[in-house]
């Protein structure tokens, strides 16, 4: 049944019902995840002697579910677990009392709450915390504001790109080729404005550039694939995916671990979520830790432009393979 063969009764009560539904659904996804935010099982590094580290682990472990604690033996290994993200920072007990390693780069949120944090547990103790950034957060955007905004822009792309595929009619190696190129310009202007005129997301050009264009392919050929085994109601499904569970669920703005579960965890299989800690990782941290997200990029994009294909593919044929009206000679 079509939207035109409805009674105009009907199409009133379908918009009444309708906005206010959407309006509820959109204020869940991204109201609650920010109201909720806190640490949950967030990876920290502890340093030094056990008889030192004892009690500022005791203190720390009496909030219960807010770290998760990793210990290592001296403040280079501590170092090269945040360099690594393996964890979002480090407290390393000294003789002149604890040194907190942070790594804004990966959360200037989690790395005020860390100071934070440690702070009340050396007041407890009457000892000053010394904090030193490992991995600092580009000179220009000490907030990281763009590269937490960049999930929008990078969302409209995607799905934008995967709707116009779908209303202008493009199938098969047509709708890939029209996909890839998208993807692959959305690549080269993010990087030019993020990379080269913000100065906001440092490390290899061609590595953020390629970043951008991985998240923008995944996210469009996710819409274009729904869209082309389910109609235009694939669109719709796409976008639900995309624009309101992966964007508010990405932690862009604080971190994964800082969301209500599974929220964050659901994030992270996303490809918004998957976009940002990838460029996060080529971007502040030389690619470490990057495996995880690309790989969940390249899986949306390899199913997605791999739904395109299959639903274009029985078109062609019959297309191509009308049946001949004459009859074959006889005799």
């Amino acid at each position: 049944m079509s939207p035109s063969s409805l009674s105009p009764h009907r199409r009133i009560a379908a918009v009444t019902v309708l906005v206010p539904a959407l309006v509820a659904l959109a204020l869940w996804a991204f109201a609650w995840p920010a109201a909720r935010t806190a640490p949950r099982d967030l990876p920290l590094g502890v340093a030094g002697p056990a008889a030192a580290t004892a009690p500022l682990e005791q203190r720390l472990e009496r909030q219960k579910g807010a770290f998760e604690l990793h210990r290592y033996a001296d403040e280079a290994a501590a170092r090269d677990a945040v360099e690594e993200r393996e964890v979002y920072g480090a407290v390393v007990v000294t003789e002149r009392g604890p040194r907190l390693l942070t790594a804004s780069a990966a959360s200037p949120v989690v790395t005020q709450l860390l100071q934070q944090a440690v702070a009340q547990q050396a007041a407890a103790s009457g000892t000053p915390v010394t904090t030193v950034d490992v991995v600092p957060a580009a000179a220009r955007d000490p907030r990281g504001a763009v590269l937490n905004t960049s999930v929008l822009p990078l969302a409209l792309a995607g799905i934008g790109a995967g709707t116009a595929v779908t209303l202008l009619g493009l199938r098969g190696v047509r709708a890939v080729a029209a996909l890839a190129g998208s993807a692959a310009l959305v690549g080269v202007v993010a990087a030019a404005l993020a990379h080269s005129w913000l100065e906001a997301v440092p490390g290899n050009w061609w590595a953020v550039a390629g970043t951008f264009a991985l998240a923008a392919l995944a996210m469009g050929a996710a819409v274009a694939g729904l869209a082309g085994l389910l109609g235009r109601a694939g669109i719709a499904l796409g976008t639900f995916v995309i624009m309101l569970l992966g964007n508010p669920f990405s932690g862009a703005s604080s971190a994964p671990e800082m969301l209500p579960e599974p929220a964050g965890a659901i994030g992270q299989w996303l490809p918004p979520g998957a976009g940002v800690s990838l460029l996060r990782s080529v971007s502040f941290f030389d690619g470490a830790a990057a495996a995880g997200p690309a790989l969940t990029l390249t899986w949306w994009a390899a199913l997605g432009l791999g739904a395109v294909l299959l639903a274009g593919t029985p078109k062609e044929r019959t297309g191509n393979a009308e049946p001949s009206s004459e009859r074959p000679p006889v005799g």
